[in-house]
């Protein structure tokens, strides 16, 4: 019998029935029999003479006469106050959310995380969620200093006017802190470059810089170099990326997402790119100083684990020094054989577009064989956005950019024979001819898909059979 196990009635009976005469040894005997001990036997035999027979029959209470940590009511109280009002604000509201915020509020010895989390099951406050439980392999991966590794992501989020804004977030992996936000009208290399070049003048310039693979970050497993990669590689910054299609690299990128939206949630959604602006700056204010972070942890003076928020983490740990910049690296012109798209003066007219831009008027002539061709009276210049398969729109006919240009900005300028689209830096995309009357669509010539192996040719000899 386990030291725990409740004792057999059978056995209870017997020791209520017990002769005072019993024999010299029954004792010890009947305890080996019956797997008890004798400290056992005598307690019991000691009842059944104070209180009689019928008392050893039933088991007594176990429960403690005093319980010192029994949680009151009024502590029940407060803690659920305290989750209700950070639910409303927006903020986390979980047992280790509301701990903090009770010690922050100077509450004498609020109940423990554990018990906060029975308060709020007991309640109904917090429904269970067994797929939720720890995980006791799992050791969170970190940066040992500030400015070791910062993670930048986009998210986007609609306008009260049903527009979409993409939010920029720059994050610091050792501290979580939020180093910049930026708000632009899409994921755009110019709002990439805007959030990063106000985190290195407020922060300095990091080692590495994690990304996932757009092509406003970082394009290099498609060969290209974007924007961004030219602005930091000259710095010495190692730029790294995860791996595609695989948002978990960005982890703690995509957590701080969920945090700014439960935040943006309790609040009513500007009209305007600043109004959002202003709020999510607001939010990083908060999310800075006054939100403790449950993955930043110290032991106190009582030995204690406690969180602190980014700011303090932050400013707890020296600052990683910046990387030892590139030497000036003297790019390799390789001349390229003429194309049907590089037209003589097209480059001289495209600088001047840009400085002498006009809305140009348009007109409907036929070319040679009589088909009628959209034409404009004198050379223009204006400005697209290319969606998020490819395509620009230029006077109601969608040009293919290809995916390399996708969610970015482009230029097109044209005159009375051709249309040409560049990047925002000048450098030509694609040129093409003013499509012919009712055209609504213009490829670039690159097939859409992935590129189809080629297959090696076969030897035009006879092969012999096997032997």
């Amino acid at each position: 019998m386990a030291p725990n196990d409740p004792i057999d009635p059978t056995i209870r009976l017997a020791i209520s029935r017990w002769p005072d005469d019993a024999p010299r040894g029954a004792v010890t005997a009947f305890c080996t029999e019956y797997k008890i001990s004798r400290k056992t036997f005598y307690k019991l035999r000691k009842i059944a003479v104070d209180e009689g027979p019928a008392a050893v029959l039933e088991p007594k209470s176990r429960r403690p006469h005093t319980s010192p940590s029994k949680i009151t009511d009024d502590k029940v109280y407060q803690a659920l106050n305290v989750r209700d009002t950070l639910k409303e604000s927006g903020a986390d509201y979980g047992p280790i959310s509301v701990f903090d915020k009770m010690t922050d509020m100077g509450l004498t010895e609020p109940a423990s995380i554990a018990s906060l989390g029975r308060i709020f099951r007991n309640t109904g406050a917090a429904p269970e969620q067994p797929q939720k439980k720890p995980r006791s392999a799992y050791k969170r991966f970190v940066y040992p200093a500030p400015n070791c590794m910062w993670q930048i992501d986009g998210t986007e989020r609609y306008l009260a006017n049903g527009r979409i804004c993409v939010i920029f977030q720059l994050v610091d992996d050792h501290s979580r802190l939020a180093l910049a936000s930026h708000v632009d009208t899409g994921e755009t290399a110019r709002g990439a470059l805007a959030v990063v070049s106000k985190a290195i003048a407020a922060h300095g310039v990091p080692q590495k810089f994690l990304s996932d693979n757009g092509t406003a970050f970082n394009s290099s497993r498609r060969g290209w170099t974007t924007q961004l990669m030219s602005y930091l590689a000259p710095m010495g910054v190692t730029m790294v990326t995860g791996k595609p299609a695989s948002p978990t690299t960005q982890g703690k990128n995509e957590r701080f997402h969920q945090t700014l939206f439960k935040w943006l949630d309790k609040r009513d959604d500007p009209d305007s790119i600043a109004g959002m602006q202003a709020l999510v700056d607001e939010f990083d204010q908060w999310y800075n100083t006054e939100r403790r972070h449950q993955s930043l942890t110290f032991t106190d003076g009582d030995g204690r684990t406690r969180r602190m928020t980014p700011q303090q983490a932050w400013e707890a740990t020296p600052v990683a020094g910046p990387p030892k910049p590139m030497a000036p690296v003297v790019p390799i012109v390789i001349e390229q054989p003429p194309t049907e798209f590089d037209l003589p003066g097209w480059q001289d007219n495209l600088q001047q577009s840009m400085q002498h831009g006009t809305t140009g008027v348009t007109r409907v002539t036929r070319n040679l064989n009589g088909t009628p061709v959209r034409k404009v009276e004198d050379s223009g210049y204006a400005t697209r956005h290319v969606s998020a398969r490819g395509y620009a729109s230029f006077r109601g006919v969608r040009f293919q950019m290809g995916s390399r240009h996708a969610r970015s900005e482009v230029k097109v300028a044209w005159d009375p024979e051709f249309i040409v689209f560049a990047e925002m830096d000048g450098t030509v995309i694609v040129a093409h001819e003013h499509p012919p009357e009712g055209t609504t669509y213009v490829s670039n010539g690159v097939p859409q898909g992935r590129p189809q192996k080629t297959v090696k040719p076969q030897d035009s000899g006879e092969v012999s059979p096997k032997s």
